[in-house]
């Protein structure tokens, strides 16, 4: 056993307590439900699936489905802007760390492998929970799970054994970025799923905690050999948080965006959706708080210089939050609805909110390409 490289010994160790990880925490949620089904909500609910049933599609994209890859396509771009950011600024030498193209091109690969599976997991753990509410709406109706391609307890399980193995891969570069994406999974399906979702219309704003990670892992992967403090919200910089901070506002306007364009859909299985509880116009007027105050994220390099954001990112980070901001402003609660019963104009809101904050981490990427001397007053002060 001597003869073996460190690495891995360590991923025997990293493997090792995945496998224990999954194991505990398949026995306590096995324990939350039954051979014939779980009651929540007043609903009781087995793993027979509703209604008129699609062909089993095959298992690879059973699987695909569960995770959701459409969705965790965003989460990955913000944690791979991240690491982008983070080396691109290291190379300028505004950060005391050395990074080849193989360490920014490895530490990429694991957090988008690691990442995928890791959020994967915590979605396919989601719709074990939403087994009983899934049938009985337009947009999730047609998972595996309702459709009885998978039963609840196998989307648990799956669930569980790539979440937890996503996670801990995050140990071969840093604990940091373990501790984040363990603490990501945890809250979602803990604190947002099974607490918050279904008792508060404040779901979508604390949950949202859990979806703005990304990019604290990936830059604690990046800056991985200069932290090496015991303090988990240590990553070296405050860059990462800014990136958290503004997923974070982001996700508010974001999904009740869709809950208006979806209006109906959630209060028929008991979700108090802001939208279903005050109102759309409430819905809409907070909303536009979320978009006040990613203006005010995004001009923080004006008047915080040594955040280490470049002042040129300010101004585009502006531009862009006006384009979208104009969307919310757009959103008509008075609206007439399609042939479905939907606000066609919070649709386009919800799907630009995707664009929006896609390019506002790769605006960053790009202003961090230039070297900072040929910005000048623009570029980073520290």
């Amino acid at each position: 056993m001597d003869d073996f490289p460190e690495w891995v010994s360590l991923l025997h160790l990293v493997f090792g307590i995945a496998c224990f990880l999954v194991a505990v925490s398949a026995s306590f949620f096995l324990r939350l439900s039954t051979d014939s089904g779980f009651i929540r909500g007043g609903m009781n609910v087995t793993d027979e699936a509703p209604g008129d049933l699609s062909p089993h599609p095959g298992w690879f994209k059973v699987f695909t489905q569960l995770m959701k890859l459409r969705v965790i396509v965003l989460l990955q771009v913000t944690a791979v802007c991240a690491i982008l950011i983070h080396d691109l600024l290291a190379r300028h030498g505004l950060l005391d760390v050395d990074r080849s193209w193989m360490d920014t091109f490895s530490t990429v690969l694991l957090t988008v492998v690691a990442g995928t599976l890791s959020a994967g997991g915590s979605n396919s753990i989601n719709m074990w929970y939403d087994a009983d509410i899934d049938p009985h709406m337009r947009r999730t109706m047609n998972r595996p799970v309702p459709q009885g391609h998978i039963s609840a307890r196998g989307a648990l399980i799956f669930g569980l054994i790539i979440a937890i193995s996503g996670s801990s891969l995050f140990f071969l570069v840093h604990w940091k970025a373990a501790f984040w994406s363990f603490f990501s999974v945890a809250f979602y399906v803990l604190v947002y799923s099974i607490w918050l979702k279904r008792r508060t219309p404040q779901n979508i704003v604390i949950g949202g905690l859990a979806g703005a990670t990304p990019p604290l892992i990936g830059w604690a992967a990046a800056a991985a050999s200069s932290i090496d403090s015991s303090n988990p919200f240590d990553l070296g910089s405050p860059i990462p948080w800014m990136l958290f901070m503004l997923i974070f506002l982001w996700t508010p306007p974001h999904f009740w965006a869709l809950a208006l364009y979806r209006s109906g859909e959630y209060g028929k299985v008991n979700i108090p959706m802001m939208n279903e509880v005050k109102g759309p116009e409430h819905t809409l007027f907070q909303s536009k708080i979320y978009c006040v105050l990613l203006m005010m994220l995004g001009s923080v390099p004006c008047f915080w210089p040594q955040s280490g954001l470049p002042l040129l990112w300010a101004f585009l980070a502006g531009g862009l939050t006006i384009w979208y901001s104009k969307s919310v402003w757009d959103i008509d609660p008075r609206e007439e609805l399609d042939e479905n019963g939907r606000m066609p104009k919070a649709a386009r809101s919800f799907f630009r909110s995707i664009y929006y904050l896609g390019w506002m981490h790769v605006a960053l990427v790009a202003v961090c390409v230039i070297p900072p001397e040929w910005l000048g007053v623009l570029g980073p002060l520290a």
